[in-house]
């Protein structure tokens, strides 16, 4: 069994450890103390989850690529097994996220190019910081995600809104009840969660303070100017024409609850030249719903 701490306090992956053995590894980011996992040799893989997963997500890439790629999953700030400040010692930002992401890199002294694999606001973090960083970014996996604002067909969830504007409803439902993250687990449509599954992934959202990012990433999602990440999703949106539609292959579970068609269209409109394959007996966990075919088509783009 593998133990890794939460906020200092040590904990076990009792009931998943075979699902998730990876040895831990902890880097100083920003001040503050980042969980990752590092498995295989070769040219870096570096995976990107949202909201509310973590590196446990991409397990199953883990295993099956480390075999000829350096697999590189950080658990975000406030996510996983990374540590999870308060509001008042941590900016809860787009912002944030691609400065810690940047400092990983940097910390990991990385040389080589580097291929991305992103996932749900994993998409906005990871894809903002390849336009930053252009010469260094190899290929690019987008599952289930945005590179932009909510397209105009497509209408901001009710549940979504309710956890972003209102705080009275939001705060005890998702960080006293941990709804977010729980039901979360109900929405991939044809794949029955096994229950150790279903603990891996709520693992870390262990309590009220250690639920803190899953509020904060839908009460950042900008959708005013008026909201503070509105200027570094608009940099990304107009500048997503920057990136080569070769480098880029499309992943798409069509029954996600919130990225759905609407956003993979966008995505298709700006670059029809790119792979894309589209699953319609899955939803927002991919992964999960589809972990042989997905970690199959992502081998041959990656090799």
């Amino acid at each position: 069994m593998v133990t890794r701490t939460i906020n200092g306090q040590l904990t076990s992956t009792a009931g998943f450890e075979e699902l998730y053995p990876f040895e831990p590894h902890y880097a100083d980011i920003n001040g503050h103390k980042m969980h990752y996992v590092d498995q295989g040799k070769g040219r870096p893989v570096l995976m990107v989850h949202g909201n509310p997963t973590w590196s446990f997500y991409f397990r199953h890439l883990i295993t099956g690529l480390s075999a000829g790629f350096r697999t590189i999953a950080p658990d975000h700030i406030g996510c996983g097994f990374s540590d999870k400040p308060s509001a008042k010692t941590y900016d809860y930002t787009l912002d944030q996220r691609v400065a810690d992401l940047d400092a990983l890199v940097r910390r990991l002294n990385i040389n080589e190019k580097i291929s991305l694999i992103v996932h749900d606001w994993g998409g906005m973090i990871g894809l903002a910081w390849a336009l930053d960083n252009l010469d260094r970014v190899d290929k690019i996996v987008i599952t289930n995600t945005s590179g932009f604002f909510l397209p105009a067909s497509k209408r901001f969830p009710t549940a979504l809104w309710a956890i972003k504007y209102l705080a009275p409803f939001a705060v005890p439902a998702v960080l006293g009840a941990n709804l977010f993250a729980r039901g979360a687990l109900y929405l991939a449509p044809e794949t029955r969660l096994p229950q150790s599954v279903k603990k891996g992934l709520v693992a870390p959202y262990n309590s009220w303070a250690n639920r803190i990012a899953t509020l904060k990433f839908v009460q950042d999602i900008p959708i005013t100017a008026n909201d503070r990440s509105y200027a570094r999703v608009q940099k990304v949106d107009q500048g997503l024409n920057a990136l080569s539609p070769d480098q880029l292959m499309f992943l798409w579970g069509t029954r996600d609850f919130v990225f759905d068609i609407h956003f993979l269209e966008e995505f298709k409109n700006r670059f029809p030249r790119s792979r894309a394959h589209v699953f319609e007996d899955a939803g927002h966990y991919l992964f999960e719903d589809k972990p042989g075919p997905t970690l199959e088509l992502i081998q041959n783009f990656l090799s």
